[in-house]
Parts: C-alpha cells; structure tokens; sequence
C-alpha cells in the first residue's frame, strides 16, 4: 500500500467511510500519488476543534454546510458529530432549515445586489423565515450558520448583513472567522468526498 492510500484510509476512517470508498476526484489524486491528500486529511481533522467554537457548534455548523453542499457522507458524519456532542433533535433540525432558507435567501439577495436596481428592493421578497426569530439554536449561532452558508453560496450582501448582525450581537471577529474557515474546509472536503 501507497502513502496516498495510507492518507486515503486514515481520510475515511475520521469520515466513517469503509477503506474501499472511492469517488473519481478520490481516484485521480490517488493515482497520481497526489501531495495534497495530506492537505486535505489534515484539513479536514482541522474542522474539528476550535478555540472560538464549541464541538456541538462545530458539529452544526459542518452539517449545515454539508446539507447546504447536499454532501449525504458528510451529513452522515456531522450527523453523528453533532448528536455526540449534545445537539438536539430540534437543533440538528434546524441545520437543515437554515441550509434550506439561506439556499433561497442568497439567490434572492444576489439578484438584488447584482442588478443594484431600486425597483427590486422595494417589492416585498415574500419569503417566509420565522425559523430565524426564534431559533433553537439561539439568535447568534443562527446568524453564524447563515453567515458561513451565505459565504459558501457567494452572496456578498447577505455575507455583510450577517457579519453586521453577528458584530452588534458581540460575536468575536475570531469566532466569526474560525465558522467561515471551517465551512470553507467541508466544503473542499465535499469536492472529494461525494
């Protein structure tokens, strides 16, 4: 055996994934005995420690952004993850709403940003989001998962609007930060791992 299926292995096993799992992307870079396998394990193994976040936020917040990547391996493991570290039902729930209505929220507010047209802005966008006045996870944690979903999707102004809301809620800028880092590495992650 390789040192990238060696890599490889030790990748799957942190996932829960069997030793055989392959996905094409997986293949290519063991076939080419790839450096960045390395990179992408210890990236990975990164997301699951934080001075800034808890382990059931960090467990929340990767399984919003794998709902968010529609990841079913990921949203296994963050599953899991997060059941381990005391999340609720309900909490774990509501990762999937926030996926779902941020999905909708940055399509809607990109277009708005993009066109920079009044007119959009003063039609109601009639998009129902009680789930966010009163959020199981609590207000900031809700607006912290928005933002790092907001961010995977490539919305600026709902990225801004979040960071703002977070900053008059007194979230740290590392905290804020460390959310958006840790969705950035699932989401490369999901670009292997399918």
């Amino acid at each position: 055996m390789n040192e990238s299926t060696e890599v490889i292995n030790e990748l799957l096993a942190t996932i829960g994934l069997d030793a055989s799992y392959r996905t094409e992307s997986l293949k290519l870079l063991e076939q080419g005995e790839s450096r960045y396998l390395r990179d992408l394990k210890l990236n990975f193994s990164s997301t699951l420690t934080s001075e800034h976040l808890t382990a059931k936020e960090i467990g929340l917040l990767g399984l919003t952004t794998a709902i968010n990547n529609s990841n079913n391996p990921l949203i296994k493991f963050f599953t899991q993850f997060a059941g381990k570290n005391e999340a609720s039902a309900e909490e774990i729930a509501e990762t999937a709403a926030c996926a779902s209505l941020l999905a909708s929220n940055n399509v809607f507010y990109r277009f708005r940003h993009f066109t920079q047209k009044e007119k959009y802005t003063q039609i109601p966008a009639r998009i129902r989001m009680q789930v966010m006045m009163k959020p199981a996870t609590g207000k900031e944690f809700f607006e912290l998962m928005s933002l790092a979903v907001s961010a995977v999707n490539g919305c600026e102004m709902c990225v801004n609007a979040h960071e703002d809301s977070l900053i008059k809620l007194g979230t740290s800028e590392e905290r804020i930060f460390d959310a958006v880092r840790i969705a950035s590495l699932i989401t490369a992650t999901g670009k292997i791992i399918l």
